[in-house]
């Protein structure tokens, strides 16, 4: 399984054998796999379906708990994935996201795509008893009572409230949302924020292909290794 990458981050990968359970109807899957292989909230997988062709494997991020062992991965999934199909998986691989024990204002931003890969932050926010506000165009299902729901156009005066934000943005509009900080560093300075950068990652860490570098300040990172998540101030 040559597509298997041999980079280590943070937490030691692990391989292991995963069942799609359940597809649900906005293309996210009830995955089926060992707890060790469950990632943490801005993590991935790499899964590859037992008996694909397919030549690279796929990122899963994780969305959603399991009630059962497994966890709820974020869409798009690829199209010829159906239940039943056993997956070969190695993780969890990247930088994910790190609440602080002393958050109690926790903004959670989907800033160009619906909010499931930061879904998976409101558990632990309500553990720890913080208010929680998501930014979103879209329009999220079955949330906690508790959480506020907010349009994108909010996202500056969510930031000025809250004391951690989790964002998850797509490369090519992280220009939009510097525009938007843009002059905004008396909240930006205040707020701790770590942002999940999501970009085809087709070697997943394993060979430095270059198709998710992202230039840092005069510096390249690959998101698939040294991210996804990155913090604001190395953005920004």
């Amino acid at each position: 399984m040559s597509w298997l990458p041999k980079h280590v981050n943070i937490f030691p990968m692990k391989t292991g054998k995963g069942k799609i359970e359940e597809i649900f109807l906005d293309g996210s899957a009830r995955i089926v796999c060992p707890p060790e292989l469950v990632p943490a909230p801005g993590q991935y997988l790499l899964a590859h379906a037992d008996g694909s062709d397919a030549p690279l494997p796929v990122p899963l991020f994780s969305s959603l708990p399991s009630p059962q062992t497994g966890f709820r991965c974020a869409p798009p999934l690829p199209s010829t994935w159906r239940p039943g199909i056993s997956l070969s998986l190695r993780g969890p691989i990247g930088h994910g996201f790190m609440l602080p024990v002393s958050a109690r204002k926790i903004a959670l931003i989907a800033f160009d795509a619906p909010p499931a890969r930061l879904l998976g932050m409101l558990s632990l926010a309500l553990k720890q008893n913080a208010e929680v506000v998501l930014v979103t165009n879209s329009q999220p299902e079955d949330l906690p009572e508790v959480v506020e729901v907010q349009p994108l156009r909010g996202l500056v005066e969510t930031l000025q409230w809250a004391d951690y934000a989790a964002v998850d943005v797509s490369r090519e509009n992280l220009n939009q949302l510097s525009k938007m900080l843009a002059g905004k560093d008396q909240i930006t300075a205040k707020v701790e924020a770590q942002i999940l950068v999501h970009a085809p990652m087709p070697c997943g860490a394993l060979a430095d292909c270059g198709v998710c570098a992202l230039s840092l300040h005069h510096d390249w990172k690959m998101i698939c290794k040294d991210g996804p998540v990155f913090s604001l101030k190395e953005l920004i």
